[in-house]
């Protein structure tokens, strides 16, 4: 029996080949319902609140639900992706978030359906950490940034395909459609997941060896159908990193960077990007129109995740962090300042420009950066307190978001956006490592 497998660097210098693409599809099928899931309530809530199935104050409580939800779903999947394996953990999440959104569909009040959506936040919370870790796990370094990124972009499809599903679906048939759409979807992924092979560099930490062994012969086997294979660049040896090491530098570092990258687009998306039908509603469009407009910018969400998918791999992940944020900053001062008018040209073309620079954050913090930035044997339990905060930031953000309404319209609520923003850009730059182009046992190692 080996009793060294070499996981990381063998896997790190296998060309691209069918084994990637399949990986790649069964995890991003599970993070598009994911990201389903996560934009289905913007539709959703505007839905009920037209039809008087819910009140206000119903609509903050369900938005911090499902993020009460993910928050406890994101700390749990964490070490349990640790201790019993990454596929494990994402069969069970798919499971959870599945059958919660049929139970949904049938909610016979507001209360219910907050409940139900509770239980979708668990397995939601789940599933965002499990599946960019895993892949973070696979795909070489020198196109890590690109595969991830991509990753987040099947993610974030779910906001334009919610989108129009929600304006073809929601004015006729009414939000329960929505529901019973991501129920079939996810548990027909959950059932195609099952092929989804073990991470071989999990299992080497977790000191299988010979499951290792076998599993990266398979797949040797099957990249070397194109070619030979070059050899791989097998690192020093490093010692097993304990939990406690992520409250001792330089891990409390990349802790605290990961968080607050985390709190701020979590913050961004959801106290944000997921109102603009109520912004929308309020500025005295009908919610026809109010999903069009939503519609027409949340096609500038994929524009930024694939231009995130470009630029992490091309520039870096620091360097596209901070230009996306001061982007962010300058439209954002813009938008607030300029969309009271109600003027359908200032609110889509610098609303747009907004939404390409929040989404260029969202693939590389969510999908590239924090998983980048811890060792494999505490990986899952870091990305998952990382966004445990992130999630736990958004259980408030909404009853934030609705005093800063109240009191201070939509330009109070994107000041609160950019201060988060501001913070982001020195954290960043003081702490962040950067991971581009390099091995994770690598990173796991570097001090920048």
């Amino acid at each position: 029996m080996p009793t060294t497998v070499s996981a990381g660097a063998r896997l790190d210098r296998l060309p691209i080949s069918s084994f990637h693409y399949r990986i790649f599809w069964l995890i991003g099928a599970g993070m598009f319902f994911d990201g389903y899931d996560l934009y289905v309530a913007s539709g959703v809530l505007a839905g009920t609140v037209q039809t008087k199935f819910a009140t206000p104050p119903q609509v903050f409580q369900f938005i911090s639900w499902t993020f009460v939800g993910m928050t406890i779903g994101s700390l749990v999947t964490g070490f349990v992706g640790d201790r019993y394996g990454r596929r494990f953990t994402y069969q069970i999440n798919l499971l959870v978030f599945g059958l919660a959104s049929f139970a949904a569909a049938l909610a016979q009040d507001m209360n219910q359906l907050i409940v139900c959506r509770f239980v979708q936040g668990l397995g939601l919370g789940a599933e965002i950490v499990v599946g960019y870790s895993t892949l973070t796990e696979f795909v070489p370094p020198k196109t890590r940034g690109r595969w991830l990124a991509f990753m987040a972009f099947l993610t974030v499809c779910g906001f334009p395909v919610t989108s129009l599903l929600s304006y073809l679906i929601i004015p006729t048939w009414g939000w329960r459609p929505m529901f019973v759409i991501a129920g079939v979807g996810s548990l027909i992924v959950w059932y195609l997941r099952k092929k989804l092979p073990e991470s071989p560099r999990w299992l080497e930490a977790q000191g299988r060896t010979a499951e290792a062994e076998a599993l990266m012969a398979e797949i040797e086997k099957e990249a070397a159908s194109a070619g030979p294979l070059p050899p791989p660049a097998v690192p020093a040896p490093t010692p097993q990193v304990p939990f406690g090491a992520l409250l001792r530098h330089p891990l409390i570092e990349r802790m605290v960077v990961g968080c607050w990258v985390l709190i701020t687009i979590n913050s961004l998306i959801f106290g944000f990007v997921i109102f603009l039908p109520q912004f929308f509603l309020r500025q005295g469009l009908t919610i026809a129109n109010s999903l069009a407009y939503t519609l027409v910018l949340s096609v500038a969400s994929l524009v930024g995740c694939a231009l995130g998918a470009y630029l992490s791999d091309a520039i870096g992940r620091r360097v596209s962090i901070i230009g996306a944020s001061i982007v962010t900053i300058v439209s954002g001062y813009i938008y607030a300042r300029f969309s009271a008018a109600s003027d359908p040209a200032i609110v889509l073309s610098v609303g747009f420009v907004l939404i390409v620079a929040i989404y260029v954050q969202t693939a590389i913090l969510f999908g590239v950066y924090t998983p980048e930035l811890f060792p494999t044997e505490i990986r899952l339990r870091a990305n998952g307190i990382c966004n445990t905060f992130g999630r736990g930031a958004t259980v408030v953000s909404p009853f934030i978001v609705g005093a800063l309404m109240t009191s201070y319209q939509l330009p109070g609520v994107v000041w609160l956006m950019i201060g988060l923003v501001v913070i982001q850009i020195v954290v960043v730059w003081a702490w962040g490592v950067e991971p581009r182009n390099r091995g994770l046992e690598d990173v796991a190692t570097a001090k920048v």
